[in-house]
């Protein structure tokens, strides 16, 4: 289990580490796991909290181009694991993309004890960006609307996301992505719930919402092809890892075909 107890895992000086590439692979371990034993971590390294009770880091180092990446590891890696990745890829985006001030430009110092970079000229602080989407199962009765972004492997099909918008609800964004990308009018919505997605620093909030009607008209440009399926006959899904497939089995799991 990962603690996110910054505070007292900046005390120490070794125990766990894990190391990044600067393409995002992640290192593996002698145990063909991530975290490496280590009696003192690197002077570049940031501590992230406890790994079932033993302080853990992540460093950033030049490393072979062949380390597996963060994706293919939380394939692999036991369910526990996620927010202990999820953390190390947030943090190390966020340092490597904040380390001038904002406001003034003046270089930035890391905070000791917390998630934090602050400006030693006019004192302005920024903590981890995290950007907040909404993704949506749109659901007609047992059938599950699924759609192809232009990024996704042959064949995948997915649920609908979109980043929330300034002064938006994330209710009207579930609205508003479903209706932009494939022109579908949705009425109930219910909250299911959030996971934190790394790629490179959402906080995706899972809704399922129920169409009105059934009519697609894809946008062509976010969205490729989508279509109606039904719960027995469904295209390849999204890894088992993400909360779009958390949302498919929950549907098909109230259908009793799971």
């Amino acid at each position: 289990m990962f603690c996110r107890d910054l505070a007292a895992a900046e005390k120490h000086g070794g125990g766990l580490l894990v190391r990044l590439n600067e393409r995002g692979g992640i290192a593996p371990a002698t145990d063909g796991g991530i975290l490496i034993e280590t009696n003192e971590w690197p002077e570049a390294a940031q501590p992230l909290g406890f790994w079932h009770e033993r302080p853990v880091a992540v460093t950033v180092a030049p490393g072979d181009d062949g380390w597996p990446s963060a994706r293919a590891w939380l394939a692999e890696l036991p369910d526990a694991a996620f927010p202990l990745v999820s953390t190390a890829l947030q943090v190390v985006a966020w340092q490597r993309n904040h380390r001038f001030c904002g406001r003034c430009g003046q270089a930035a110092e890391r905070v000791i004890s917390e998630f934090a970079m602050q400006c030693p000229a006019c004192g302005h602080r920024n903590y981890p960006r995290i950007s907040p989407c909404i993704i949506t199962l749109v659901t007609h009765g047992e059938d599950l609307l699924l759609a192809r972004s232009p990024h996704f492997a042959p064949g995948r099909y997915s649920t609908l996301a979109g980043f929330i918008e300034p002064g938006e609800a994330a209710e009207e964004a579930v609205r508003r992505e479903i209706f932009e990308e494939v022109g579908v009018t949705v009425g109930r919505i219910e909250y299911f719930r959030s996971q934190s997605w790394p790629f490179p620093h959402a906080l995706m909030l899972g809704f399922f919402a129920e169409a009105v009607e059934r009519r697609i008209r894809v946008d062509g440009v976010e969205i490729v092809d989508a279509a109606w399926f039904s719960p027995r006959r469904l295209p390849q899904l999204p890894t088992p890892f993400s909360i779009s497939r958390a949302l498919i089995e929950a549907h098909l799991g109230a259908l009793g075909t799971r």
